[in-house]
């Protein structure tokens, strides 16, 4: 995919939410670090409805730490891989308080040194607590920029690289939250949705032309 159909592509995603968030519900830094490191493998929603339990009551990694594990996994038993995440939201929250003074630390390596962070944690906290320009390649970005050609790539990795290397520089503090949400309301995994897709014409998925006439005629 050239630079210009890449610039087009942006700018439409920008002109229809000039102003895109992450879906996941937090009151401050590390909330969001805790609901991100909880939405491993879960939906935001359901990350959501469990952190609405115990996020009116505990804001700061010291809260976390007196709530304690089992109690937080009981507020969180609704979610996939509960009890690993109790134990390492609780160990992170220790670790604030031991390493950064309670705070949530603006750098990729400390970030990715707390118990059940990674690299796709890191970046979506790095991005929305401090506004930095990551890309977080979870699964909709992945798919979005391998099916578009986009940036396609083997590994999250080289699709993060790539991404960050051909995305106009205006556009990289939102880009991953318009990929995300593309992916996950407009470029499904099973059924995109080619017929209400924005960027149609700058998609160089060669089954897109197929999924559209087919999704017109249906409706015809």
């Amino acid at each position: 995919m050239n630079a210009q159909k890449r610039r087009r592509i942006f700018e439409k995603l920008a002109a229809a939410n000039p102003a895109p968030q992450t879906e996941l519900e937090f009151g401050n830094a590390f909330q969001l670090l805790i609901a991100v490191l909880l939405s491993a493998q879960t939906t935001d929603r359901a990350v959501n409805a469990a952190t609405r339990r115990f996020f009116p009551f505990v804001t700061t990694p010291a809260d976390l730490v007196a709530l304690g594990e089992e109690k937080l996994a009981e507020h969180i038993k609704t979610i996939g891989l509960y009890r690993n995440k109790a134990k390492n939201a609780v160990a992170t929250a220790q670790l604030l308080i031991e390493r950064h003074g309670g705070e949530v630390p603006r750098d990729r390596a400390a970030l990715e040194a707390l118990p059940g962070v990674g690299r796709k944690t890191a970046n979506v906290v790095l991005n929305c607590a401090f506004g930095e320009p990551t890309f977080a390649v979870d699964t909709h970005v992945f798919r979005v920029a391998n099916r578009m050609r986009l940036a396609p790539g083997k590994t999250p990795l080289e699709v993060e690289h790539k991404l960050m290397k051909f995305t106009p520089p205006e556009f990289l503090k939102d880009a991953h939250h318009w990929l995300i949400l593309h992916g996950r309301y407009t470029c499904t995994a099973r059924a995109p949705r080619c017929d209400a897709c924005l960027v149609f014409d700058e998609c160089e998925d060669r089954g897109r032309i197929k999924r559209r006439q087919a999704a017109l005629g249906a409706e015809d």
